[in-house]
């Protein structure tokens, strides 16, 4: 008789898991609605949360959240005037093993500049002046126009044209024997129109100023420190935004011949230090710095805005519903910031966390639901939301607080076959009918014992 209840009792067990799993098995998904949930940021850019890949089949789909930064940094508007220095010394090479010369290095990084700053810029003019100081091919004794504007050459008028701008530059000798940084400066200044508008000036050198303008009877003397640092304050002080790049020293703490001071001070008297320049900014750098500091270090400075969103928060709130009954799984970590690494009870939340988003720059992440074996057949035929609502929050270009929040989501339902007898609930049935059978186990064991 024990045998029999033992042997009734697996077989009603039996019947229970073939009930489950037939359940599941048979059970249908399918995706009703695949809205995109849609925030806007800003003109060009949005946060987006879509449905993009369904695997039916094994009752799982796959959602992405991202947030795109579509807005270009604005470049500088108005006039800018390049100083080149063209000094024989600009024909060295920066070290044994190089093959181009501190001419090469610098204007070619030039030329990459003025390319990247007008591309898709009509609003920017460039013009080019050279400075060392006055050479006669003829006679290099001849100083006749030393201290002088003739110390100065006009390379390029303002224009629009990068090609022609940087044409200009490869015709550019370096010859003169001696270094007039006020020469150079003075000149570009008398480019400028008197338009009221943005006004640049990038200096480019590999010397430190040795004459000025009517001061070249003592060289490196502090007739021409002061002389070179007033012309730089009073054109700073006008509302020219001055840049500065020193290359070239690797001698600082020598005293040039003739002067009193080191290199290294009077660098610092001229322009100060990169921490406390005595205008705008200044980049004292090493020649293998110098096409990181042309290209990408003054270029980002000449940006006057910052077209970032900062402080992004994005909070993706899942009904209670999805989370009984799907598993939730992310497929990869988020390219940019952070993510909670599970759900979060207590609001059925995730929390992805951005600090900055730059131009043209997306934030991706994407995660998975899949139903789950143990499912609550009572959704069954019930239109399912894949979440509540997204809200969102970040600093906008300003540094403005922003919010927003949608509730539009990709929709499921789970449906059974014909087939398929209607239930109130498989999770019920099972557990009402492991009860019978353990209370008819019990009866017949006592009834048996007895």
């Amino acid at each position: 008789m024990r045998k029999k209840i033992i042997f009734s009792l697996f077989l009603i067990l039996i019947l229970i898991a073939n009930i489950s799993l037939a359940s599941y098995s048979t059970v249908m998904m399918e995706v009703i609605e695949e809205p995109i949930c849609t925030i806007e940021l800003g003109e060009n850019s949005k946060f987006e949360k879509r449905l993009i890949e369904k695997n039916l089949n094994n009752k799982e789909v796959t959602l992405q959240l991202q947030v795109t930064n579509g807005e270009d940094n604005i470049k500088p508007t108005g006039e800018l005037m390049l100083v080149l220095d063209n000094s024989n010394s600009m024909n060295e090479l920066p070290s044994e093993d190089s093959e181009s010369t501190r001419r090469d290095l610098i204007f070619d990084s030039a030329k990459v500049l003025i390319s990247n700053l007008l591309e898709g810029n009509e609003d920017l003019q460039i013009g080019i002046v050279s400075f060392s100081s006055y050479y006669n091919p003829d006679d290099d004794e001849d100083i006749s126009g030393e201290a002088t504007l003739e110390d100065a050459d006009l390379v390029s008028t303002l224009s629009n044209n990068a090609d022609d701008l940087n044409l200009s530059i490869d015709n550019i000798n370096a010859d003169g024997p001696r270094t007039d940084l006020d020469a150079g400066i003075t000149l570009a200044n008398e480019q400028f129109t008197d338009e009221d508008n943005n006004k640049y000036m990038i200096i480019l050198t590999d010397g430190v100023p040795n004459i000025a303008l009517e001061h070249n009877d003592n060289y490196y003397s502090d007739d021409v420190i002061n002389a070179t640092l007033a012309k730089l304050k009073e054109l700073n002080n006008s509302g020219i935004q001055i840049t500065t790049m020193l290359t070239g020293i690797d001698n600082a703490d020598e005293t040039p011949f003739g002067g009193t001071k080191t290199y290294g001070q009077i660098i610092e008297e001229i322009f100060g230090t990169e921490e406390e320049p005595t205008v705008g900014n200044f980049y004292y750098v090493t020649d293998d710095e110098v096409e990181q500091t042309i290209t990408e270090d003054i270029y980002n400075s000449l940006l006057p805005i910052s077209q970032s969103y900062t402080n992004i928060v994005i909070k993706d709130y899942f009904p209670q519903e999805i989370i009984d009954n799907f598993e939730f799984a992310y497929v990869d970590e988020p390219n940019i910031g952070d993510i909670t690494a599970e759900v979060n009870p207590s609001d059925n939340s995730i929390t992805w966390t951005i600090p900055e988003l730059a131009s043209g720059e997306t934030a991706t992440v994407r995660y998975t639901l899949k139903l789950k074996q143990d499912y609550d057949s009572s959704i069954i035929n019930k239109l399912l939301d894949t979440n509540e609502k997204v809200d969102i929050t970040y600093n906008d270009f300003n540094g403005e607080p922003q919010d927003d929040t949608s509730d539009v989501t990709p929709v499921l339902k789970l449906t059974e076959p014909p087939a398929v007898l209607p239930h109130a609930g498989l999770t019920t049935i099972l557990i009402t009918l492991a009860v019978i059978v353990i209370t008819i186990l019990i009866i017949s064991l006592t009834k048996f014992n007895h």
